[in-house]
């Protein structure tokens, strides 16, 4: 990982550092301090704002994005982890400006209310579907007990992730069978 240094910042005098990351398929560069979180970065360096920051601790799951791929929560790495990396946010699960199968299952099944969470927990389940592609409900409900959700329940959630999951495998089914 090569940290390339900039002028100091002049309202501190702290050192920001170039970092040029794979925002959603797009290389972004931008600049931080190295105590700069990955959440701060995100929203206000590139303004990635679907990110959402919640309790700043990790728990909440609010700021979950994909870096390489797997879920971590933004609020707990440091935007200078990141250099040379893949990040994904919510904003990049649309395909071709259309939302993607498992935000229209959100949608479907009311699985949102004031959405503060929503970001995350489908970046969550986005990331879980592509590990687990059969899942229980129960192990669904296990991998959204890292999301803290005020407003909706978690049973419309659960429902459009399991939802997901069975038509994935349906098409995943009649490919096979019309390849024979």
């Amino acid at each position: 990982m090569a940290i390339r240094e900039e002028k100091p910042a002049a309202q501190c005098g702290a050192k920001r550092m170039e970092i040029t990351c794979t925002l959603n398929g797009v290389q972004r560069t931008g600049y931080a301090e190295s105590r700069t979180l990955l959440s701060d970065f995100l929203r206000h360096e590139l303004g990635a704002t679907g990110t959402h920051v919640g309790c700043e601790h990790g728990v909440c799951g609010a700021c979950t994005v994909r870096i390489n791929g797997a879920a971590g929560r933004s609020c707990l790495t440091l935007a200078v982890q990141v250099d040379g990396a893949a990040v994904d946010t919510v904003e990049g699960l649309a395909e071709d400006g259309q939302l993607n199968d498992l935000q229209l299952a959100f949608k479907r099944h009311h699985a949102l209310q004031c959405g503060f969470c929503t970001a995350g927990i489908l970046m969550s389940c986005s990331d879980f579907l592509t590990r687990v592609s059969s899942p229980t409900e129960q192990q669904v409900r296990d991998m959204l007990s890292g999301h803290l959700c005020r407003c909706t329940g978690y049973t419309p959630i659960v429902q459009a992730v399991l939802d997901v999951a069975a038509v994935r495998a349906s098409n995943a089914k009649n490919n096979i069978q019309g390849d024979i």
